[in-house]
């Protein structure tokens, strides 16, 4: 009969086997632990918090008078900045009334209901009835005193302005002022002692820089998301003048007016709008510089109104084809295509086809950046602009004056008939200018030069932007005052030489090369 023995020692082998496996499970726990001390295991092993990734404050930041967050290493230096920041940030609900048609009656509004009775019978019930629109948006709280800084199409047409504070406070908001060429406006609460957020110097922000966006998308309050400044000075279409800085920290619907915040807690842009093809966020936000918002918010304050600097002069990006057209090896600078008459530009002997590369001690790489800097330098100041004019670098000073409602420009009329040109510009048909053709393509009949009354589908001309309506004014910098004007030029071109043209469009003027 088969027994275990539970007394039997275990057989030589088996015992050294045993022994030999507990010496090699002690070695390999020892060998762990020395190894840990010294900080050689790359994986579980705690890195200490001050060696933590975590960006450094940027250099040269303004001094600014409002206290600033102690920022500790790691994870809290963002818990930092938070603390630091959402108390200044606020709920704005925004609401206007308005009136719309109907009986406000549910059975009447029902379509079964009008297909039965028809709609004559309903229109004798029908009246107007009142109706509110709510805009829930974000505000920045800039100064102790109340005042808030958002955005204009938060408040801008609001009837009602109530803003909900962090600790749950609600106050009705006036509005100071707004400026819908910059999407900025400005209203004030009447409180005292308020937290606020210091403003940073947004001209030396850094592509690549952390950046807090601090909101209320989606009614959901005091939401914090983290991201970098993926881009600045972009033109998004937005407003009239941008300079957007974009972040890929969520900004959503509701974020609009919060505060876009940098590793010191201080204030570099204002949340404006996203790129989203579906309603929510999409990695690229677009905030409006702190500086931008500062030097609007100050003119709403003191005057209730902006007031913005004039040039005189129409401007477009320098491209490669343009650049080598006028004998330029880059494309720094910003191309002058025309000079408005009585403007400070006019008076100092600015010139078509100048390219400016530096305004008031500013390198000028696109038009946006000098439509913006312009606009924000103060009336009567005088500036310092250098250009290049035939190859050679110039200087001009000129004082800046405020610009006019109306900048339109009159010329002359001129009357004829359709011409078939040669070369690159035969898939162009143009006309001279009658009064005809400018009702038609919404224009004055005292333009000069000729219209474009077709382009050829699939041409070289339509995909490079020549549009139909478009008017020549000049053939490689040859002025176009009428069709025998223009034929001559054209006729003398080769197939396979290059074109610049100078159109006028919607009362812009803009350059166009056309290569074969």
């Amino acid at each position: 009969m088969n027994h275990i023995d539970f007394d039997r020692k275990p057989p030589q082998r088996t015992r050294s086997w045993l022994v030999a496996a507990t010496l090699l499970t002690a070695g390999i726990i020892i060998g762990f632990v020395i190894a840990s001390d010294l900080g050689w295991l790359p994986i579980g092993h705690a890195v200490p918090d001050s060696a933590s990734v975590a960006p450094s404050p940027p250099v040269a930041r303004p001094v600014s008078t409002a206290p600033q967050p102690v920022l500790g290493g790691g994870n809290q230096t963002f818990v930092d900045i938070a603390k630091s920041v959402k108390p200044a940030v606020v709920n704005i609900y925004a609401t206007k009334s308005g009136r719309s048609e109907g009986s406000g009656a549910a059975p009447f509004d029902d379509p079964l209901f009008r297909k039965f009775f028809g709609d004559e019978f309903f229109r004798k019930f029908e009246h107007p009835k009142e109706r509110k629109e709510r805009g829930l948006g974000s505000g920045v709280i800039v100064e102790s005193n109340g005042l808030i800084i958002t955005n204009n199409h938060v408040v801008g047409k609001a009837d009602e302005i109530r803003v909900t504070l962090s600790d749950k406070r609600e106050f009705k908001a006036k509005l100071i002022g707004t400026d819908p060429k910059t999407d900025v406006a400005v209203v004030k609460i009447d409180a005292t002692g308020l937290p606020t957020v210091a403003l940073a110097d947004s001209d030396k922000l850094e592509v690549g820089e952390f950046v807090l966006a601090v909101g209320n998308p989606f009614g959901l309050t005091q939401t914090v998301t983290l991201g970098i400044v993926s881009a600045l000075g972009r033109a998004a279409g937005i407003a009239e003048y941008e300079d957007f800085i974009q972040t890929d920290a969520a900004i959503n619907p509701g974020n609009s007016g919060g505060a876009l915040v940098n590793v010191r807690g201080e204030l570099v842009g204002i949340n404006t709008a996203i790129f989203s093809q579906s309603g929510g966020n999409m990695g690229i936000g677009f905030a409006v510089p702190s500086n931008m918002a500062q030097s609007i918010m100050g003119q709403l304050v003191q005057t209730g109104k902006v007031v913005r600097g004039w040039l005189g002069v129409s401007i477009q990006e320098l491209t490669p084809e343009l650049a080598s057209q006028f004998g330029i090896t880059e494309t720094k600078g910003v191309l002058v295509s025309d000079v408005m008459d009585e403007s400070p530009a006019k008076k100092a002997g600015f010139e078509r086809a100048d390219v400016i590369v530096e305004y008031d001690g500013k390198p000028m790489d696109t038009p946006t950046h000098l439509r913006n800097a312009v606009a924000q330098t103060p009336v009567g100041k005088k500036v310092t602009i250098k250009f290049i004019r035939d190859k050679k670098p110039k200087t001009l000073d000129l004082t800046i004056v405020e610009q006019p409602k109306s900048m339109s420009q009159n010329g002359e009329d001129d009357g004829g008939e359709s011409v078939t040109p040669t070369g690159v510009l035969s898939s162009v048909d143009v006309r001279d200018l009658t009064q005809e053709l400018a009702s038609r393509y919404g224009l004055k009949s005292s333009e000069r030069g000729v219209v474009i009354v077709r382009v050829k589908p699939g041409s070289t001309a339509e995909e490079l932007g020549v549009r139909e309506g478009d008017i020549v004014l000049e053939v490689n910098r040859q002025t176009v005052t009428s069709v025998k004007v223009f034929e001559r030029i054209a006729g003398k071109l080769s197939k396979d030489q290059a074109v610049l043209l100078l159109l006028k469009r919607q009362g812009r003027t803009i350059y166009l090369t056309l290569r074969p």
